[in-house]
């Protein structure tokens, strides 16, 4: 398949959710099939000799890429939630926002020390949630595979973020300078 344009897909969004703030709306790219396909496709190329058997995507929009990338990879999907989310019994980090702090939970049996984990997610920005979930799947003692994203912002620098906590390969479809 040709390269296909992602960039030219994602729609600007100037002052949303507030003033000075451009969002990077992917709906627009998802609702099509080929840009939804070109994305998933892109995304479990780039690790299908991973040997991933288990891929966990971030609440909510982390689903929308993580899923169809495990199953792309033939590996299972953990979601990593929100508190109160999960109905069962969970391991949960803490990590900063820029006004406060926030949690993600997994099940406690949702890995295993022989999984090989694949975090994904639509969007990295500071590294702050790709970095809580490398913290969580460690709590596993599983190996992390790398973190794979639709959309890095790279002038907010997440890979350094992810660099203090991890070495693992991380790939963006698209870098927003």
């Amino acid at each position: 398949m040709a390269a296909y344009d992602f960039e030219g897909h994602i729609t600007d969004i100037p002052d949303y959710p507030e003033k000075g703030v451009v969002f990077k709306d992917i709906t627009t790219l998802l609702k099509e099939p080929e840009g939804f396909h070109a994305a998933i496709d892109a995304i479990a190329d780039h690790f299908k000799d991973a040997g991933v058997t288990k891929v966990v995507g971030a609440e909510a929009r982390g689903f929308l890429i993580g899923a169809p990338v495990a199953y792309r990879l033939g590996a299972g999907f953990v979601p990593a939630r929100k508190p109160g989310k999960l109905p069962r019994e969970v391991r949960t980090e803490s990590y900063e926002l820029e006004y406060g702090t926030d949690e993600l939970q997994i099940h406690v049996d949702a890995l295993d020390e022989d999984d090989v984990v694949l975090i994904i997610d639509d969007l990295v920005a500071t590294g702050g949630t790709a970095v809580a979930q490398a913290k969580l799947v460690s709590q596993y003692g599983c190996k992390l595979a790398g973190m794979g994203f639709l959309m890095e912002l790279e002038f907010l620098h997440p890979r350094e973020a992810i660099a203090k906590e991890t070495d693992v390969d991380v790939f963006a479809l698209v870098q927003v300078k």
